[in-house]
């Protein structure tokens, strides 16, 4: 329906709703970071009695006492050493892995995918803690970080899976073409296929980093007999409770908040990998 002056209602009231669903998802999501933000400089009385959103007073050094009590330097180097560990880990296992599954066929590959694609959606949690913490405590990693790590390196399989996906868009050309100038297939995943995975690298990185990055359960389990190894998530818990037993919400906050920055630096530096992905899949 059009009238004299071109006006269309229903193309006008598609794009207000959008506009309207975009804007209130733009807010459910902001909302909450606000709140954090904003509460970190508040003070715990001012955050228990539950004022406004603004803080009346801007209390900054929030974050030095978060930073000082939670021995922030120790715990942001553990999460820095776990995360980058297993991202690295990660993506070489799951490139490899995903690598031969799509370039090769033997006998038993469609059940290792299986079991790697049930992985995905059958979460046992809890349950396999004990198992996991035994088997290092047999290999006598049980009191280092490297426990952790290999524990969350060999739960690729969404890393895995990312990856497959990009390696079906790499031409199978470029591996028949290596092997006629006498490359073997692993050289020729290292020096040809794997710098034309960057931004599959990218992607698939930036999600296993946040994993490792946010996981609690598994440090807490593996530094409670050391608690120097704490990540910042375990460190952050133990900002609940101050010595005199009070809930010291506003440093738990400004922790948060604290934490969130190589996150965000993590981001930025894969933004461009996403950039490449839209990109392509827009041009394909």
């Amino acid at each position: 329906m059009k009238d004299r002056g071109g006006f269309r209602p229903v193309a006008w009231t598609g794009r207000a709703v959008m506009w309207i669903f975009l804007l209130a998802t733009a807010v459910l999501t902001l909302f909450p970071v606000l709140m954090t933000v904003f509460g970190s400089l508040k003070s715990n009385a001012e955050l228990m009695s539950g004022t406004g959103l603004l803080p009346e007073s801007w209390r900054f050094h929030n974050y030095a006492e978060a930073w000082k009590q939670t021995k922030f330097a120790t715990y942001t180097w553990n999460s820095v050493f776990l995360a980058v560990t297993v991202t690295i880990g990660n993506l070489l296992v799951a490139s490899m892995g995903a690598y031969v599954v799509d370039r090769r066929e033997f006998r038993g590959k469609a059940l290792y995918v299986g079991m790697l694609a049930s992985t995905m959606f059958i979460s046992v949690g809890a349950v396999v803690l004990r198992p996991q913490f035994d088997l290092m405590v047999k290999l006598h990693l049980n009191t280092t970080l490297w426990g952790v790590a290999l524990i969350l390196i060999a739960a690729h399989s969404s890393t895995f899976f990312i990856l497959l996906s990009f390696f079906k868009s790499i031409p199978r050309e470029l591996d028949e073409a290596a092997m006629i100038d006498g490359s073997s297939f692993t050289r020729s995943f290292f020096t040809i296929i794997l710098p034309l995975l960057t931004p599959g690298l990218g992607v698939a990185g930036l999600f296993a980093f946040r994993q490792a990055w946010n996981e609690f359960i598994l440090p807490l389990v593996f530094t409670m007999t050391n608690p120097k190894l704490q990540t910042l998530t375990v460190g952050l818990a133990n900002l609940r409770y101050g010595s005199s037993a009070a809930m010291q919400i506003h440093l738990m906050m400004a922790g948060a908040c604290l934490s969130i920055l190589p996150m965000l630096l993590v981001y930025m530096a894969a933004n461009k990998s996403f950039m490449q992905v839209t990109a392509g899949s827009v041009k394909g």
